[in-house]
């Protein structure tokens, strides 16, 4: 069964509502490897900004048949976030998901999904917009077009002016998967190689929160208001217990480029990062 362009993008908005609690906001921030205090301890807590992308989040719905895709060499190929305002640690939140654009790149190439997501929380205030690029690795040649993709941004050609190194723990991805992407792919072994990986893969956005750790931390003084937008493109994948070291080049008025690695393995993980802050 291949995927039917008409019908996934005229699927009407899919809305999650969600009641967030502190035990979610806390297992969040394990899921990333947190451990300072203000977002570990309920007494004084904070919520990370890239925790946006678990709130009102319909789960993995690409495992639907309804939507034709061969969910089992899906990736996730980019992510945006946009922080309207601070995200609660608690209350209702409510996610109106819909697959806004088709790429499609040719039948041996793949084709590019464009998910958005719009948070509000249970009084209507915006909180965030979550945007992401899904690789669906085995369902190009539908017909469609490849123009029109976001162009991403550049990467400075200089050295960078800071770096964070940040470990992972062996079973961050067991533990990130709490948060709601239950996605096999991350925890079994026989999924992981149907997909060609030698072993499950952490989350996109695990590694993206890992990457949100650390620019919170070297241009944010880990205040979790001051960032304000976070993008960029997964360009590997990274297995749990690895080390990743984020690269930042400031540029003007509070906007940042950057990029991560794996250091074990000296591979680019993330890449065209573009952060926004305050």
């Amino acid at each position: 069964m291949a995927i039917d362009p008409d019908y996934l993008l005229s699927m009407p908005p899919i809305v999650t509502r969600q009641v967030l609690t502190p035990r979610d906001t806390i297992l969040y921030a394990l899921g990333v490897g947190a451990t300072e205090l203000d977002f570990l301890f309920e007494e004084r807590l904070k919520a990370l900004p890239t925790m946006a992308v678990t709130l009102g989040y319909p789960g993995f719905i690409w495992r639907d048949p309804a939507l034709g895709a061969n969910w089992q060499k899906i990736l996730h190929g980019e992510q945006s976030t946009i922080l309207h305002a601070p995200l609660p640690v608690e209350g209702e939140v409510v996610g109106s998901t819909v697959i806004e654009a088709l790429y499609d790149k040719g039948a041996d190439k793949g084709a590019l999904a464009m998910v958005t997501r719009e948070i509000h929380d249970g009084a209507g205030t915006h909180l965030a917009t979550s945007r992401s690029m899904t690789f669906l690795r085995g369902d190009g040649g539908f017909g469609g077009s490849a123009e029109g993709a976001p162009v991403p941004h550049t990467i400075p050609d200089r050295a960078p002016d800071d770096a964070v190194t940040l470990t992972t723990a062996t079973n961050l991805a067991q533990i990130y998967r709490l948060s709601g992407d239950l996605n096999p792919l991350h925890i079994d072994p026989d999924v992981a190689r149907a997909g060609g990986f030698e072993a499950p893969i952490l989350h996109g956005l695990a590694t993206y929160g890992v990457i949100g750790r650390a620019l919170l931390a070297a241009r944010c003084g880990n205040d979790p208001a001051r960032l304000k937008r976070i993008d960029g493109r997964f360009s590997a994948p990274v297995y749990p217990g690895e080390t990743i070291e984020t690269s930042i080049w400031d540029e003007e008025g509070g906007k940042l480029a950057f990029r991560a690695r794996v250091v074990e393995r000296d591979k680019i993980v993330f890449t065209n990062g573009y952060a926004e802050t305050a």
